[in-house]
């Protein structure tokens, strides 16, 4: 029998609370929103200790769920062939936002030795056109973020390729820093075009004297210091898009807000 201002027992079974398909966080106790991230490899090494996706599960820890869909040598050509897998129209909640961060595979010389990864750099953009306009499809309130290429210091692919296949290692360069800033050019444009903000890792990148060495890791892909630039230019661009962290709500309860002696009441 309960006294009165006592707090009544535990449950011995406790329900967690159920999120409504569609809803992105606007109370605590519902699922967290989710943010993918979608690119190649520079995508998929993201969740490596350093990595710029990483640094940011750990920005919007409790806020949001953070998922990795990065794939390894994959351009814009074959990321199509995964958008309807990845971003079902109907059957599960959109996600909150999505980077697509694609062009350093499409932007592959013709006739190098990486040939086969070659997209065209109209291709290229509508590619992208047609990736958003899918995001679109999928949710007319996600945030979409475009991400360019980055730089590539070509001594630095040169020096890591003789590291790995010495006297067999390729003659000429299969990417370049001018080709990736073509196709870095055309993400910018498509997002001016489609109204939806842009990181431009290439541009942003070469203001850093010695960034050749600083950013990459072999040429193309990123160091520590590297994925740090994207994370905080990501993190720039979801706070102007509204998603500021500090903001958004617990998915349940502060530990804070529990009353020790009666903690029911902080999940009713």
């Amino acid at each position: 029998m309960m006294t009165s201002g006592s707090c009544p027992a535990a449950p011995t079974t406790v329900h967690p609370p159920i999120c409504p398909a569609g809803a992105t966080g606007g109370s605590q106790g519902l699922a967290r929103p989710r943010m993918v991230l979608f690119g190649d490899s520079i995508t998929e090494q993201s969740f490596r200790p350093g990595g710029w996706g990483a640094a940011l599960v750990d920005t919007y820890s409790r806020k949001a769920d953070v998922v990795v869909r990065g794939y390894s040598g994959y351009n814009t050509r074959w990321a199509l062939f995964l958008i309807h897998h990845i971003f079902p129209l109907d059957g599960i909640a959109p996600p909150l936002a999505t980077t697509i961060f694609f062009g350093a595979n499409d932007a592959a010389l013709l006739g190098r030795t990486s040939e086969r990864q070659h997209v065209p750099v109209s291709e290229y953009k509508d590619n992208l056109k047609k990736i958003v306009n899918h995001l679109k499809d999928c949710s007319n309130s996600m945030v979409i973020v475009l991400i360019t290429p980055p730089p590539v210091d070509v001594e630095g692919r040169e020096r890591f390729a003789r590291s790995m296949y010495g006297e067999n290692a390729r003659k000429l360069p299969e990417r370049t820093n001018e080709m990736a800033g073509v196709y870095a050019g055309q993400c910018i444009e498509l997002a001016r075009e489609m109204h939806i903000p842009c990181v431009n890792i290439w541009s942003k990148m070469q203001e850093t004297k010695g960034w050749q060495t600083l950013y990459l890791s072999d040429g193309l892909h990123l160091t520590p210091e590297g994925n740090a630039v994207v994370h905080k230019e990501v993190v720039k661009t979801l706070r102007d898009a509204g998603l500021k962290a500090e903001e958004m709500p617990y998915d349940f309860p502060h530990h804070s807000k529990i009353d020790g002696s009666c903690p029911d009441k902080a999940f009713q």
